[in-house]
């Protein structure tokens, strides 16, 4: 009864992959570094990750709105469903259109779904990607003043194990959020409370965000994604919370305070 775990090095995934071991369940991790290797842009690589799987946690690099992404997550399930995989846990973003296209694909695959429909990520901030710029003490996004319910990756490590390992949440669409809505600024103003030290946040045009996101290393075609991400999906659709992780878990989702102090030690030099 292996699992696959998809981005098995990243936010999520290597989260997951360390608590089904630790559960003492077999695990594959899908990524380019890992034996077999897993590579998104490179289908060859598909098969011999999927040999012996019965389910898998579908993560996509870099983002189910990039495109590709809808057809190489078609192509990946109708695989994995032909090599016996019954289980399909898919995370997915909030208020994506191109990801909405990526559930239908698991939902009609045959096997038994679960989709984690998330909003962004408190990690977003303390792990690559905005680390940077909170060490700096400048959060330069193309971001409105719009509020965002950010979700802590914990809350989905927790439901997707137990969508993962338990009955009860096949044919489940969980829409995630955080407690709260905030906005950068808002972030910037708790962040800098707790850690002790100003934090700011500064709205840049979409071509200084992906110009600077180059000079921090971030791939171009990566920081343009990225841009439209912060211009397109930011726009205020998604300022509402939502009670999934309460569905799917019983309890409340973490509020990004209680985030900013168990993780303040990453932000203090």
């Amino acid at each position: 009864m292996t699992t696959l775990v998809l981005g098995g090095t990243g936010k999520t995934g290597r989260r997951i992959a360390d608590r089904l071991t630790s559960l003492g369940l077999p695990v594959r991790v899908g990524s380019r570094s890992a034996t077999p290797a897993f590579d998104w842009q490179d289908r060859g690589t598909w098969q011999a990750a999927l040999d012996g799987v019965t389910a898998v946690y579908v993560s996509y690099y870099p983002d189910l709105a990039f495109p590709g992404a809808y057809d190489d997550v078609k192509a990946f399930t109708e695989l994995a469903v032909r090599n016996g995989v019954r289980k399909l846990v898919l995370l997915s973003g909030r208020g994506e259109p191109e990801a909405q296209a990526s559930e239908r694909t698991m939902q009609e695959s045959g096997a038994e779904w679960t989709v984690l429909r998330c909003s962004w990520f408190m990690q977003n901030f303390s792990e690559d990607f905005l680390l940077g710029a909170v060490l700096d003490g400048v959060i330069a996004l193309p971001a409105a003043d719009v509020p965002e319910p950010f979700l802590d990756v914990e809350d989905i490590v927790d439901v997707a194990v137990a969508a993962l390992t338990q009955e009860g949440h096949a044919g489940k669409l969980y829409e995630m959020t955080g407690p709260r809505l905030l906005t950068f600024a808002d972030v910037a103003r708790e962040l800098s409370e707790i850690i002790g030290r100003e934090i700011t946040f500064v709205r840049v045009t979409p071509e200084e965000y992906v110009t600077g996101a180059v000079e921090h290393g971030v791939p171009r075609e990566a920081a343009e994604g990225l841009g439209h991400l912060f211009t397109d999906i930011l726009d205020g659709r998604n300022a509402s919370v939502t009670d999934g992780v309460r569905e799917a878990l019983g309890r409340p989702s973490r509020d990004f305070a209680d985030f900013v102090r168990a993780n303040a030690h990453v932000w203090k030099r």
